[in-house]
């Protein structure tokens, strides 16, 4: 791994720490005035964390410009609370970090939930993931949307950034998170230009709709892959990224009563298919509930990192591609397998998923915003599946 993505988040911890709120921290082209910290390059992440910590508590105020002389290698990085703040730190001006915000009430609290947060959503470039990488953005948020359809990810990165006036919001990252070494070169990414991560949303996902007795394995296992493995595979390397990022935020909430850590959270779009099984559509139900059998324990283990973990379970999107597209949706796909007695037409199909919703509707890209936001504000609360379903599936 590249020193300055193994670094940067203990800096960004380190500084969200004593400010209370999320920045960006990006590596300076060369190195500036600013508060310098000298280590060997043996340490490892909690001394590491602690040194840091300790050097950015000790400066007269919270530092803008942070060097690194890691075993002789010089490695400065410059903070703010967003691009276009480094822009004028980059430019010779300067930025002070306004002090650590007080109690607010929750009106407050949520109007600034996703302001500045540095996010990143998989299979972000389309579908529920584009309408969550919108509302995210909406929020002051600073997306990167990861899809293996990096050119759909790149103009939509473009389109953001461009009704944004200009303004960096969307970066456009490529990842097949079926593939480990793809999924920690994407974090390393992430960590090289934002300098961490506040929000995973592990959205991408795949399904093969067919009976058991004549699906091919071969596709129950690709469904399993991508929807249960690589899950796992993005919690690993987001919470790897994450607990560096914490090490520094605990060190300094340790050592100073002002200072708290930072929690993170990582949430996977499951669906309403995860909490009851689903006909003719096993690879995708069993994945989807051995999804949250996996929010469950990564809950538990990652909790001591300051990292929350939970599911929003979706109803119905019956507007996206996943089940209208003309030829590889659900309607089509079940259509054709017979899974509606007496259907004719997608339309048929349509009308009678929809009748089963209480509210009768589709669920949409707003509704699970909120379910996101919901997680996010709420610090108490991890291992959860939360249902958007229009009352089409009620915990007991």
């Amino acid at each position: 791994m590249d020193k300055a993505a193994f670094y940067a988040p203990l800096v960004r911890g380190a500084i969200i720490a004593r400010l209370g709120r999320p920045c960006v921290v990006v590596r300076a082209q060369e190195a500036l005035d600013g508060t310098v910290v000298t280590l060997s390059g043996a340490e490892d992440e909690k001394d590491a964390a602690a040194l840091i910590t300790r050097a950015v508590a000790g400066a007269e105020k919270v530092p803008c410009r942070v060097t690194l002389n890691v075993g002789g290698e010089t490695i400065p990085f410059m903070a703010g609370e967003d691009f276009s703040a480094v822009a004028l730190l980059e430019g010779g001006g300067s930025v002070d970090f306004p002090s650590t915000v007080g109690v607010e009430n929750i009106v407050n609290v949520r109007a600034r939930t996703m302001r500045n947060r540095v996010c990143l959503v998989t299979g972000g470039a389309q579908g529920f993931g584009e309408e969550i990488v919108r509302g995210l953005c909406e929020g002051g948020a600073i997306v990167f949307i990861a899809d293996l359809n990096l050119a759909g990810a790149q103009a939509l990165a473009e389109k953001l950034n461009g009704e944004h006036g200009g303004k960096t919001v969307a970066f456009a990252v490529e990842v097949n998170v079926g593939d480990e070494a793809s999924v920690a070169a994407m974090f390393e990414k992430v960590a090289l230009t934002t300098g961490g991560l506040d929000l995973c949303v592990s959205n991408a996902g795949v399904l093969r709709a067919q009976p058991i007795l004549e699906q091919d394995i071969g596709a129950f296992a690709f469904v399993t892959g991508i929807n249960y493995t690589g899950f796992a595979i993005i919690t690993k390397h987001a919470g790897l990224l994450m607990r560096r990022q914490f090490l520094a935020a605990d060190a300094a909430a340790s050592a100073d009563a002002a200072a708290s850590p930072w929690p993170t959270d990582i949430i996977q779009i499951n669906s309403k298919s995860g909490l009851e099984g689903s006909n003719k559509n096993g690879a995708y139900a069993g994945s989807k509930f051995g999804g949250i059998g996996l929010v469950q324990s990564f809950a538990k283990e990652l909790v001591d990192y300051g990292i929350k973990v939970n599911a929003v379970c979706p109803g119905n999107f019956f507007d996206g591609p996943l089940w209208s597209d003309p030829e590889k949706g659900l309607f089509a796909q079940y259509l054709r397998t017979g899974k509606v007695p007496g259907a004719k037409t997608v339309a048929d199909v349509k009308a009678f998923y929809e009748a089963k919703v209480p509210m009768g509707r589709g669920c949409c890209g707003p509704d699970v915003l909120r379910a996101i936001y919901y997680l996010v504000e709420q610090v108490y609360e991890t291992g959860q599946a939360l249902p958007v379903t229009g009352g089409q599936v009620m915990l007991s």
